[in-house]
């Protein structure tokens, strides 16, 4: 091939479907992967090359490449062809997708570059100062403490809950000092509890396909150990020189687990999610590209890790929703991550006590392998589960006299509590008990909820803010109340009610900020009597051993819901929730405030558990041909005015003839319709055969962008949609 008529085929972040051509530099090799930055519509973007070609115009004719970024460090091969079969499998643009896998930092010329990864280590004035004499700074005790252990890279200690402010101050008195990440020695892995015959068989399952890819759900019931299976299994794949690769859902997940796989695997391990800056999580890709990583947890994001010696994935809290990326590209990293493992041929688990159908689904159908795990080890069992029925009752601001009296029982013998509602905010109607105003958004169709701390009314779709007003709009009364029970309003009646002990309110409200979550860990941990009130961020996978009772508050929102999935979502909130209690050999209590105790999905998953009921969920879809017995897609539009929305999804169903075996329904309304000041119509398509619906979607959305109408609103299609339909 010519060098001098060398034409580079490249991905830009454009909603385009398509690679563009570029004339590569002469001085240089034709690396695939090569970050480059070039002209696009008078403006400068970087974009990945796919590929090389000859030019099939003059090659004067043709932009050149202006400058390629770090020759040295191409995107590798392997990420290169997983962006491939997501742009396709996803029917989303390639550019879009190929930025999509890199951190913001290395798709941005104007952005901080890598830096190298930082570790403290105590000097030989902090090794003279005793960390209990820092009474009056207990996070620079916490500090000195851990530093006394061993050096610790920056990330680590920011999962202790140790921030950069107070290394800061540390080093302005001379006690600690910045050192490179690459001059820590790697420190000897701690032991870990003897592993169950289940745990132990789950193991050797795993280990015994280190060398080929092998999918396994590993379905354990809350507290039986799952993540002492991840472990015997990293270290496994860490003898034999191989790098691990650990996805959770939550970045909430992340400061317990990374401390504990740093005492255990004793390699070197880093930690990305959103909570970092732009410089961390850019180097944290580059590290592992050059392999001096040996295990990377992160949330979503990190199924693109590049990975140079592929041993495991692993894939913590498979059913959590937050593992589907809602916007831009609609990709599900549980989904990347099995697929990958395919095209690596290495192993990767799925865990979860409470799995989604489509991972029960394929195991009953054998394409994936299965292991479970049906008890706690030692003398930890589940708790009892009891329901409260608050029907004829009006409990004090959603709390019934016997959870208030369970609270009193359990945190005078010294247990902690959880109490679980999933609604932010003071109330979530602000109401005119005159005439009956309530505050809605003026941009969604959705009511204002009262936030009492900054006297707001904050929509929870769009973020629009406005301050509470004191008369009412349209009858001018001065009888304007907050209406219903949020997690602001119950922290502050429960720290009323048990002032002897603290009350830690965790919702995104409170756990803003890079250490927030881990101090209120920290605190939790200490097992001293407290309450811990929250929403969902409280039922994914977190451990605290001194909760011995869990109460929650309104579990019957979520029973009428006109999402098919509701059921499933709630049995596996239900189960979660309730495995966050009686994690020792204490045991714990479960109380469920219901209106409905009669409801049947009280009684099956009380009664069979989580497992049976799901595999009944799954024998009703098969009679629906419903996910995960069929397959399913959405074209979604948005516009600000309603009829352009519309009319593009007319023109979309139009543009191409509909084969039989798709069955098409819409254009309808969105589960909420107006959004953000848009208005939101769908089309929902279904299919039994998931490869039919593939071939029917690639060629259609290809006609999508060439419609007229596509200009006048925005759309997008979602694959394997995971949210309200």
């Amino acid at each position: 091939m010519n060098a001098d008529a060398l034409v580079c085929r490249v991905a830009l972040p454009v909603p385009v479907p398509r690679l563009f051509d570029y004339r590569w530099p002469t001085d240089l090799p034709a690396n695939p992967g090569s970050r480059v930055l070039v002209t696009f519509a008078n403006r400068k973007l970087v974009g990945v090359v796919l590929e090389f070609g000859l030019p099939s115009i003059d090659i004067a004719r043709i932009k050149p490449v202006h400058q390629v970024i770090d020759p040295a460090l191409p995107v590798p091969e392997p990420l290169l062809e997983l962006a491939r079969w997501a742009a396709a499998y996803y029917c989303h643009p390639i550019g879009e997708v190929a930025a999509t896998m890199l951190p913001t930092a290395l798709r941005r010329v104007d952005r901080p570059q890598p830096r190298p990864r930082l570790a403290w280590n105590l000097t030989s004035a902090g090794r003279a100062v005793d960390p209990g004499s820092l009474t009056r700074a207990p996070r620079q005790r916490q500090a000195l403490e851990s530093l006394t252990r061993r050096p610790m890279e920056s990330d680590a200690l920011l999962s202790a809950g140790v921030s950069s402010d107070v290394l800061r101050r540390l080093a302005d008195k001379g006690w600690v000092e910045r050192i490179s990440a690459a001059n820590l020695s790697e420190h000897q892995p701690t032991a870990g509890p003897s592993l169950t015959e289940a745990q132990a068989a789950a193991v050797a399952q795993i280990t015994a396909k280190l060398e080929r890819f092998s999918p396994l759900l590993l379905e354990g019931i809350t507290g039986s150990g799952k993540t002492e299976v991840y472990l015997a299994a990293i270290r496994r794949c860490l003898e034999l020189d191989r790098q691990a690769l650990v996805i959770v859902p939550e970045i909430g997940l992340t400061p317990q687990l990374s401390e504990r796989f740093r005492q255990r695997l004793g390699g070197r391990l880093a930690v990305v999610h959103s909570g970092l800056g732009d410089p961390e999580r850019a180097q944290t890709w580059v590290d592992a590209a050059r392999g001096r990583l040996d295990v990377v947890i992160g949330t979503r994001s990190a199924v693109f890790t590049p990975l140079p010696r592929p041993g495991l994935i692993v894939v913590d809290e498979e059913h959590d929703l937050s593992l589907k990326q809602q916007d831009g590209l609609h990709y599900s990293a549980r989904d990347l991550a099995v697929q990958r493992a395919k095209m690596l041929d290495i192993p990767v688990v799925l865990g979860s006590a409470t799995p989604s159908l489509e991972s029960i689904h394929n195991a009953e159908t054998g394409k994936y392998d299965h292991a479970v795990l049906p008890r706690r080890p030692g003398a930890a069992r589940l708790p009892e589960v009891r329901l409260i029925d608050v029907r004829g009752h009006l409990p004090e601001h959603g709390l019934s006299g016997e959870v208030l009296q369970a609270l009193d029982q359990h945190l005078s013998q010294g247990g902690q509590a959880l109490v679980f509602l999933n609604r932010r905010g003071f109330a979530p109607v602000l109401i005119c008990n005159a005439c009956g105003w309530t505050a809605e958004c003026r941009r969604c169709d959705a009511r204002m909820t009262f936030h009492q701390a900054d006297d707001q009314l904050r929509c929870h779709h769009c973020g629009m803010e406005q301050k509470r007003p004191t008369l009412c709009p349209d009858c001018g009364s001065s009888r304007v109340i907050p209406l219903g029970v949020g997690t602001e309003r119950l922290a502050a009646l429960l720290q009323r009610r048990f002032s002897q002990v603290p009350v830690h309110r965790i919702d995104r409200d409170t756990v803003r900020g890079r250490t927030a979550f881990a101090d209120l860990v920290t605190k939790v941990m200490t097992g001293q009597p407290c309450i811990l009130v929250g929403t969902q961020m409280l039922a994914k996978g977190h451990d605290f051993p001194g909760v011995t009772l869990v109460c929650v508050v309104n579990i019957d929102q979520a029973l009428f819901s006109s999402d098919f999935r509701a059921t499933e979502r709630t049995a596996q909130l239900l189960t979660q929730v309730s495995g966050r209690a009686g994690r020792n050999d204490a045991g714990g209590t479960v109380l469920l405030q219901t209106h409905h105790p009669d409801h049947p999905l009280f009684e099956q998953v009380l009664r069979t558990g989580y497992g049976r009921f799901a595999r009944l969920l799954i024998r009703e879809r098969q009679a629906a041909a419903f996910p995960p017995c069929g397959h399913m897609a959405l074209l979604r539009a948005e516009a600000l005015k309603k009829q352009d929305a519309e009319r593009f999804l007319d023109a979309a169903m139009g543009c191409l003839p509909v084969p039989p075996e798709v069955d098409l329904y819409g254009p309808m309304p969105s589960p909420m319709e107006r959004r953000a000041g848009r208005y939101r119509l769908q089309l929902l398509l279904l299919c039994p055969d998931r490869g039919k619906l593939q071939r029917f979607l690639r060629s259609w959305s290809k006609s999508l962008f060439d419609l007229k109408d596509a200009r006048r609103a925005r759309w997008s299609l979602d694959v394997d949609p995971q949210d309200s339909i």
